[in-house]
């Protein structure tokens, strides 16, 4: 398996498995099953409430001997509600309480966006905390802690722009070793890819096969398919493949982890042989032509009235 280094010589496989809209009873089978196959990379987050799930299936298989933990690459997310500096350490003690482990591989801040410790997801633009209320930087120094002790071998950062990663450095002590960014074709983020790689912050991409299954609040009207699109369908047959390994190796030739999510055996065994499958020069620059900007999570829900937040600030 091909793997992304950190900086501090922590090796991170570019193929994981995503878990967020994995059904209850499901994840479960699929993290035993995605273990045999050979996945070691699995992408976890407090928001997707299902850390328990995944860690009763991460913790059976180290019991029975599939896997011993120091092979598992495992990340997870701090919620937005959990942004202030005495909430941060609630937030990540959580989540290893409910994986079932004592470190985190990766620990991420899911988003920009700061909410009431009460509050999951908020009802109107009254339930939000501005970034002048909690700033970035309380959160972010909070969680440098814990890579001092030892319960977080690495922290990064989740739908950050290049210009909130260059504000970091006025208050980082750690540059984030990662920023985990929806990314597919449609939305390529080359200037954010580059930017990244240059500073060596790792890259992950999510929703890369269009994120089909994600809440109707989340859709639009005429979203672009890109499962069924004509350019990855003759890429796919021409390379004797699925659309969906086009689109995960297509990632992976970019040196961008990518985090499939699947509970389908066969679909499981798909993604994880789409790290095999080649593809040309030719392949690589016509998909390069598919970049429409257009963001499946396009963060509209930050933005009702009353929010402190913007698209344009979100995504600046």
């Amino acid at each position: 398996m091909k793997n992304i280094t950190f900086q501090n010589g922590d090796q991170m496989p570019l193929l994981g498995l995503g878990t967020w809209k994995s059904e209850e009873g499901e994840l479960y089978k699929a993290i035993r099953e995605a273990i045999h196959i050979g996945y070691r990379h699995f992408d976890c987050a407090a928001r997707y409430e299902n850390e328990a799930e995944v860690g009763q299936a991460l913790s059976d298989a180290i019991q029975a001997g599939d896997v011993q933990r120091e092979d598992l690459w495992i990340t997870s997310k701090l919620w937005n509600n959990k942004h202030k500096k005495e909430d941060v350490g609630i937030g990540l003690s959580d989540t290893l309480k409910d994986l079932q482990i004592d470190y985190i591989d990766l620990f991420l801040m899911h988003w920009p966006i700061a909410l009431p410790p009460h509050i999951i997801f908020p009802a109107n633009g009254s339930e939000f905390l501005s970034l002048d209320e909690v700033p970035l930087s309380e959160t972010w120094q909070a969680m440098e802690k814990f890579v001092d002790d030892g319960s977080c071998k690495n922290i990064g950062v989740s739908n950050f722009s290049i210009s909130k990663i260059k504000a970091m450095d006025d208050y980082a002590r750690l540059p984030p070793a990662c920023n985990q960014v929806e990314m597919h074709p449609m939305l390529q983020q080359q200037d954010l890819v580059d930017f990244c790689q240059q500073k060596n912050i790792a890259m992950t991409a999510y929703s890369p096969l269009g994120s089909l299954d994600r809440p109707a609040r989340l859709k639009k009207e005429a979203e672009p398919m890109l499962l069924e699109h004509p350019v990855i369908d003759e890429i796919a047959k021409r390379r004797d493949c699925t659309p969906a390994q086009v689109l995960i190796s297509w990632s992976i030739h970019r040196g961008v982890a990518v985090i499939p999510k699947s509970t389908n055996p066969k679909r499981l065994k798909e993604n994880f042989a789409a790290q095999d499958v080649p593809l040309a020069q030719e392949d690589m620059d016509a998909i390069a032509q598919l970049d429409k900007g257009f963001r499946f999570i396009d963060g509209t829900f930050w933005t009702v009235e009353g929010s402190p937040y913007t698209l344009q600030e979100l995504w600046d």
